[in-house]
């Protein structure tokens, strides 16, 4: 790339295609028909990636409210997708993790996502990686 210019152009370009494709992966049959959005995506990766998870540890890693992920967990407890339990050292919190029956679905949803992201990121050095999350991360803060 020769300019800021060139890469912004290169990327404005880039991104709705990357975009498209990722909408275009194919819900999992046993997950279909239940109305899963991307917003669910996030949630799914956190649980499947860092176990469970309180309410309140969600809704900070998601960047929502409490109110907001509850919400989001109510209806998919209910769907059978998450199962939300006390937590036995505060009973006034809740503790919510994937069903065992839909683990594996979720698993293999976001697995074709992670395997992209490692084939993109694995032959760069750890600080290529760094820069290249962190400008990800800038580019979401400025929109």
């Amino acid at each position: 790339m020769s300019s800021v210019d060139d890469s912004i152009r290169a990327l404005l370009l880039l991104m709705p295609r990357m975009v498209g494709r990722t909408k275009r992966i194919k819900v999992p049959d046993e997950l279909a028909g239940l109305n899963l959005a991307p917003r669910h995506l996030s949630l799914f990766a956190y649980l499947l990636f860092d176990g469970p998870l309180h309410v309140n540890e969600l809704a900070e890693r998601l960047e929502v409210t409490p109110a907001t992920v509850s919400l989001m967990v109510s209806e998919l407890t209910r769907k059978g997708i998450l199962e939300r339990r006390e937590d036995p050292d505060d009973r006034r919190r809740a503790i919510v993790t994937l069903s065992e029956a839909h683990r594996p679905a979720i698993d293999a949803w976001l697995a074709r996502g992670a395997r992209a992201w490692r084939a993109a990121l694995e032959p760069l050095n750890d600080d290529e990686r760094t820069l290249f999350v962190n400008t990800l991360k800038a580019y979401e803060d400025a929109l």
